[in-house]
């Protein structure tokens, strides 16, 4: 039996194994799992937001709100020390600041338990870079569909 290698990292860095902030956010989900329920979970994220700064910081209140009006049945939740809605434990949506990962654009991802199926293939991340109307009713909708 062979032994798959990996040949460049997540994230696209072109070296072997996990990025620093890769690395952090997954030490930053086993505090999560053994934190275990939150007793006000919307309080929790809404303080991992405030911690973000900027744009980020912006955009993921924005994505707190629209999420909240559009599915209020999700609940919210930390994954991988980002803002994230699941329903029955299982992450629906959720949101990735782009300075965690040195990224151009913050993201708004999508986890199996979206409804988004469409077909043979279907997108399950947008990047955010900035919020407008159209944005918002767009990130809205998404999240109507994916919460089922």
């Amino acid at each position: 039996m062979t032994k798959s290698r990996r040949t460049a990292a997540p994230g696209g860095s072109g070296g072997e194994g996990f990025t620093a902030e890769e690395r952090a956010a997954m030490r930053e989900r086993v505090k999560e799992q053994r934190a275990g329920k939150a007793a006000d979970p919307d309080a929790e994220v809404r303080a991992k937001i405030a911690e973000l700064t900027g744009e980020d910081r912006d955009l993921a209140e924005r994505v707190h709100a629209a999420v909240r009006a559009a599915a209020p049945q999700l609940t919210p939740k930390l994954w991988y020390g980002m803002p994230a809605y699941a329903r029955q434990g299982k992450v629906v949506c959720f949101f990735q600041a782009a300075g965690k990962f040195k990224a151009r654009y913050a993201t708004l991802g999508f986890g199996d338990a979206a409804a988004l199926d469409d077909g043979a293939m279907w997108p399950t991340a947008f990047a955010l870079r900035d919020w407008t109307d159209a944005v918002e009713e767009r990130v809205r909708a998404l999240v109507r569909q994916a919460a089922g």
